[in-house]
């Protein structure tokens, strides 16, 4: 579903911060092949994954999304003790805190946000594409002038840390961007979406138990229905085909060709299907921005974790044109584009004692 932005009398939002933050505890190839049937090359070959950070025990996601939206509004210039500076906050994330109430009333509470709007979006990893949207029409209605928008992920506590398949690919983090009311010329303008979903394929990647279908159902969940799934082959199949045509509806909504864009910023699921949804649009694979190899999969927390680190080596810079695009369970999938706008540096999102590996293993 295309998502027009033009019109010149409704405000554009535009992106004026971002920053991200990951638990600072590191679990490496190594540690993860000591308890699991694996080892470091299987790991990279398959997947680009050197490392992973993981949450501390009793760690929740609102801990996470709290640091990185303190750090976002910073770096938009925006002091949230004693002051208003957004008036809504969007947490999306598959790892709520609690079933009820949602995550983001938290969030905006411990960061001194006690009047805005707070609500939480749920679209798995496509999330923080979906709050974009989210925050875009908040801001073209008037609803708000300023969105504080997170994506937060613990997968650490869903995934069975047994599950070779799974416990190898996901990883804990924030990321966060203030969206600011503005022109739809103005650089950072975040606009030309696609939002897309099928439902018929929600068997596909799932945490069976835990809500209303299985409570409803006799009987206690047993281990596996408690903790996610995913299958794996489809879900490639599926990520790369949805990504691409995503990706080429948002072009063509923009009048843009696959040259003009200068950096391409999917969900960081794995390089391999990175690497392949470039392939299929026609993309060099060194504009693709990848920190998979650093951080793994967080979820809705991956693109802005991607762009605050990419901003921070200076590998996207002022006037960059970007094309985001996601793919999660649902299914669901969503894409956009915005030009990269001045912003002050934000700090590195995870653990600089850990230097970045800038030639990754390419696993296709």
């Amino acid at each position: 579903m295309p998502v027009h932005t033009s019109s010149t009398s409704a405000p554009a939002a535009v992106l004026c911060g971002v920053a991200g933050w990951v638990p600072p505890r590191v679990v490496t190839n190594d540690e993860l092949a000591a308890r699991l049937d694996t080892d470091d090359t299987w790991i990279r070959t398959r997947t680009g994954i050197r490392r992973r950070h993981i949450a501390e025990p009793g760690q929740a996601t609102s801990d996470l999304a709290v640091e990185a939206g303190q750090l976002a509004l910073g770096n938009a210039g925006f002091d949230p003790v004693g002051t208003d500076p957004v008036d809504a906050v969007i947490v999306a994330t598959t790892t709520p805190d609690r079933p009820c109430p949602a995550t983001a009333p938290v969030v905006a509470a411990r960061l001194g946000l006690r009047r805005a709007a707070a609500f939480d979006v749920g679209a798995v990893c496509t999330g923080f594409v979906y709050g974009l949207a989210t925050a875009a029409g908040l801001i073209a209605s008037g609803v708000a002038a300023r969105v504080l928008l997170i994506g937060a992920d613990t997968y650490s506590t869903i995934v069975d840390p047994l599950d070779r398949a799974n416990a190898i690919i996901f990883g804990d983090g924030a990321g966060a961007v203030v969206l600011r009311a503005g022109d739809n010329d103005e650089p950072g303008a975040v606009g030309h979406f696609d939002l897309g979903s099928d439902g018929t394929h929600e068997d596909l990647i799932l945490v069976a138990a835990g809500g209303s279908r299985r409570r409803s159902a006799d009987g206690q969940p047993d281990r596996a229905e408690r903790h996610f799934a995913m299958r794996g082959n489809e879900v490639y199949r599926h990520a790369v085909t949805r990504m691409a045509a995503s990706a080429r509806t948002t072009l063509s909504s923009a009048g843009w060709k696959t040259d003009d864009v200068d950096h391409f910023v999917p969900h960081q699921a794995n390089l391999r299907i990175l690497h392949a949804v470039a392939d299929d649009l026609g993309l060099p694979r060194e504009r693709c921005v990848a920190n998979v190899d650093a951080v793994g999969n967080t979820g809705a927390a991956s693109i802005p974790l991607a762009l605050a680190d990419a901003a921070a080596r200076r590998v996207i810079r002022p006037g960059d044109r970007l094309l985001l695009t996601a793919f999660g369970g649902g299914l669901t999938w969503g894409s956009c584009l915005l030009t990269w706008p001045e912003l002050p540096p934000p700090t590195r999102p995870h653990d600089l004692s850990v230097p970045y590996d800038k030639g990754v293993d390419d696993p296709s």
